[in-house]
């Protein structure tokens, strides 16, 4: 055989195997970090390969199923079905998110709520300006005013005879997003900050006064905190706070400020929802390789069943995460752990599972049974694996028997 027909032949086959598409893939790439080559020639298990490859043939119930499996030790695919049809994530989606959001702002990011005085305290009177400069700490509510009315105590200010600044980075309430049902989102569980400048006037107000400090409410306004101010005390919040309500426990409004923390951070002037759905789509195609169009984000907390992502985009994602040494010291504290705690206290808490995968949920019941769940655990050989499974217009409890399966095939010894 010459020369150029091998390597016609090869072409051929080469093309052939990457238009291979649904059960049974076992090696496809699209542009992941990471290579075969990175883990020397460390064998994937072929015993898993072939178990794998069994439950995917297994008769299920009806509706739309793919999933994933890497080898995170080997540094290849173990096996996949139908793993680059891409279906609604529901919280899944949080992974992307988190990731995403902890690559640009860092892992130690601090959120900072800050007090700020200009002027002189005489006989118990402030005058002056006093500034609350609050940035978008998703946690902070009314009680947690009360340690800024006492700092000001702790001056020896009873009255003030100036302004009170209140310096804001969001003055109106967060609203629903495009294609959110209505009882997704319950907006009275969103921080304080996130509720509207009136909100956060009156709660400040209040917290004055319950405080023993005088204040009329024109003296309040609106504004940026005065040059030449001096702060008096900040109040910090590490983001682990925020990734672990938003991973562990699945909080939408936690995912929902992370994408406004993204948005203003990126850009302090511009849109803050618009600008951090913008990044997430840009760390897909420049971070994570993902350049498939039918790949669709619509928000940062999957409550949008127009999100379309696939099962090897979330294993794409949580393989950047895993070799991110820090990012992945957050996936591993504070992603749910089966029959532990977390969205998978309940699921998986078999025996044969209980504090063996760490996951991450995604539920919608609404308008058809949307079930996901992504993460990581060990196989029988020691090898950490990386999965995601992915189904829709099926039931929820069906879906749920199907990861329980992939989860118990994964760690069978």
């Amino acid at each position: 055989m010459d020369i150029k027909r091998s390597f016609r032949i090869g072409l051929m086959l080469a093309l052939a195997a990457a238009m291979m598409g649904g059960c049974g893939s076992k090696n496809k790439g699209n542009g992941q970090a990471g290579t075969d080559s990175e883990a020397g020639n460390i064998p994937v298990d072929t015993a898993l390969r072939h178990r794998l490859s069994d439950f995917a043939a297994l008769p299920r119930p009806a509706g739309a199923f793919g999933f994933h499996v890497y080898d995170l030790t080997a540094e290849k695919p173990v096996y996949g079905c139908n793993e680059d049809t891409v279906q609604p994530s529901a919280s899944c989606l949080k992974l992307l998110s988190g990731i995403a959001g902890l690559h640009l702002l860092g892992t130690k990011y601090l959120y900072t709520t800050s007090l700020y005085t200009k002027g002189i305290t005489k006989d118990g009177t402030f005058k002056g300006d006093i500034s609350f400069k609050a940035g978008l700490d998703p946690q902070v509510n009314e009680p947690d005013l009360d340690m800024f009315a006492r700092a000001l105590r702790r001056k020896g200010i009873q009255k003030l005879d100036g302004r009170l600044v209140i310096d804001l980075v969001l003055t109106a309430p967060v609203q629903s997003e495009a294609h959110w049902y209505p009882w997704d989102l319950a907006f009275s569980r969103y921080g304080l900050f996130y509720r509207g400048a009136e909100r956060v006037e009156k709660a400040l107000k209040h917290a004055l006064r319950t405080a023993g400090i005088s204040i009329d409410d024109e003296q309040v306004v609106r504004g940026r905190t005065p040059r030449g101010s001096h702060c008096i005390f900040r109040f910090y919040r590490s983001i682990d706070r925020v990734i672990d309500r938003m991973w562990k426990n699945s909080s939408n409004t936690q995912a929902t400020a992370l994408i406004y923390t993204i948005g203003h951070h990126v850009n302090p002037n511009g849109e803050p929802i618009a600008t951090g759905l913008a990044y997430l789509r840009g760390f897909m195609r420049n971070e994570l390789g993902i350049r498939d169009t039918s790949h669709v984000i619509h928000d940062a907390c999957g409550l949008c069943i127009h999100n379309q992502v696939s099962p090897r985009t979330l294993t794409t994602v949580l393989r950047y995460g895993y070799h991110n040494k820090a990012i992945y010291r957050m996936l591993d504290n504070h992603l749910a752990v089966s029959g532990i705690d977390g969205t998978l206290r309940r699921e998986l808490a078999s025996p044969k599972l209980r504090g063996k995968v760490r996951g991450k949920t995604g539920t919608l019941s609404h308008p058809y049974g949307i079930s996901s769940l992504a993460g990581y655990c060990q196989d029988s050989n020691g090898h950490l694996l990386t999965f995601a499974i992915m189904d829709h217009k099926m039931s929820v409890l069906d879906a749920r028997v199907l990861q329980r399966k992939l989860c118990e095939i994964m760690v069978e010894k």
